[in-house]
């Protein structure tokens, strides 16, 4: 099922993480990539397509999520719902409420088999509470509560859909050869959506795509730090080459992000879509209860459930932490508790590299009252690297214009005005805000992540731009 070598770490016994640790735990102290579950054709990507099915005792999980996305369930806050549509939704989630509670043992000597159980039990929940009409509480039965936090327990992630589960495992091809590796151009349908749309399958793909163009960045960082060891000229100039590289492999991400515009429609993501996968920190007021935790007392209570976000990607983290920028942002580091755990095992070998880039270029443009050749170049290319990735945050930010912002002004108007027009692409600000374009009636407004929208991209736009180094 799991289409992994007998010895490759993912097909190791697992430890329970519930009752105890075990000394087969991955070795992570090491550059090792199949340690940090990073694949060097992939990158953070599995190289083989995610398991579409759970084992068949478990089947009655996969069935309830199929009738969820058949019976094209409506968002409970929707103004316009019929009885119909009401009804419909209240005897699915009573479907919900009366499943058996299943035991995750069998699941828990393999990681992809937890994977797909996180994701299934995750949309799931999301499924269950966001079809719920916006005047009940959120109280998530049993037969949810306790697999899903027990999987998560395994995982180590948040009880809630991640962008793991919306991207990296939430992918298929059309070949049927279980080896063959995921492509830019052949990643093209998504397993599970919420809207089963062209528009929600695209917003999940576009950022696959920047994964696998991510892994000449992550090469080049490699490359790099082996340079960083021996330190002397010739790994100045070839550092110098890789930095200017990097720019632009950073400039195609920017590229890539920039072109969901065209397969997913703003008005049809912001109002049908987004909704769905919003987590807790996103609904003010409305808090998540677990029930029947209490029948599991190794199980905590999640204290915090952000929505799944593009700042969970671990690419971009990984481009933040070599080139020392955003070091200091407590949503960033927030935002990686939602990264798969090898992911974050990754970050922290990167982020404990004992000679740093930044020091180096700053030694090497300083040295001899930076007047060598190779320093000014040195820092020019890192300079370089870093503003591609400023750009990439501008382009980040025109997205979120144009997806998040533009439509929730929109929609403040239209709950003032009456007989306004769907709104379309055209309507909404197509250029890279800045503090003027971005107003004070937006302050506050939340991401899926649960962040203040606004502030974050600002900071983390800001303080991209301020690692410059300037001599």
């Amino acid at each position: 099922m799991d289409h992994l070598g007998p010895n490759h770490f993912l097909s190791l016994p697992r430890p329970d993480s519930l009752s105890s640790t075990a000394s087969n735990v991955p070795d992570t102290t090491t550059l090792a990539a199949h340690d940090f579950d990073v694949d060097t054709r992939t990158g953070f990507l599995p190289p083989q397509a995610p398991i579409s099915r759970l084992p068949a005792t478990l089947e009655c999980w996969e069935v309830v999520l199929e009738d969820a996305i058949a019976s094209k369930l409506q968002l409970g806050e929707k103004p316009d719902l019929s009885d119909g549509e009401k009804k419909k939704s209240e005897e699915w989630r009573e479907r919900v409420r009366k499943l058996p509670i299943l035991s995750i043992d069998e699941l828990k000597n393999s990681e992809i088999a937890l994977r797909r159980a996180h994701q299934v039990l995750g949309w799931i929940m999301h499924f269950y509470i966001h079809s719920m009409p916006p005047s009940e509480a959120i109280c998530i039965p049993p037969p949810i509560t306790l697999p899903l936090l027990q999987v998560s327990a395994q995982l180590q992630l948040p009880p809630v859909l991640t962008y793991s589960d919306d991207v990296l495992y939430n992918w298929r091809l059309d070949s049927e050869n279980p080896e063959e590796l995921p492509t830019i151009a052949a990643l093209r349908r998504c397993q599970i959506s919420f809207t089963s749309t062209t528009d929600e399958a695209e917003f999940y793909l576009v950022p696959a795509r920047m994964e696998l163009a991510g892994v000449e960045a992550l090469e080049l960082m490699r490359s790099t730090m082996d340079e960083m060891f021996v330190g002397d000229e010739i790994a100045v100039r070839r550092i110098t080459g890789y930095l200017r590289e990097l720019a632009d492999v950073i400039q195609r991400l920017r590229e890539l992000l920039l072109s969901v515009r065209e397969g997913c429609d703003p008005h049809r993501f912001y109002n049908d879509i987004r909704p769905w996968f919003r987590g807790e920190d996103s609904q003010a007021g409305r808090k998540w209860v677990f029930e029947g935790i209490e029948q599991d007392p190794n199980l905590v209570a999640p204290k915090e459930l952000s929505g799944a976000s593009a700042g969970q990607s671990t690419l971009i983290h990984a481009l933040d932490v070599f080139l020392g920028v955003n070091q200091t942002s407590k949503l960033l580091k927030r935002m990686q508790t939602y990264m798969p755990r090898h992911h974050r095992a990754f970050l922290a070998h990167l982020a404990n590299n004992p000679r740093p880039l930044r020091d180096l270029v700053f030694t090497a443009a300083t040295s001899d009252n930076g007047q060598t050749k190779d320093g000014a170049a040195l820092l020019d290319a890192y300079n370089g690297a870093v503003m591609a990735l400023k750009e990439f945050r501008d382009a980040h930010m025109i997205i979120v214009t144009l997806y998040v912002i533009g439509p929730a002004r929109h929609a403040q108007k239209a709950l003032q005005e009456s007989g306004q027009p769907i709104p379309t692409a055209s309507d909404y600000v197509q250029q890279a805000p800045n503090d003027d374009t971005i107003g004070k009636d937006q302050e506050g407004l939340k991401g899926t992540g649960g962040t203040d929208l606004v502030q974050f991209l600002k900071g983390v736009r800001d303080q991209t731009k301020e690692a410059v180094i300037k001599i």
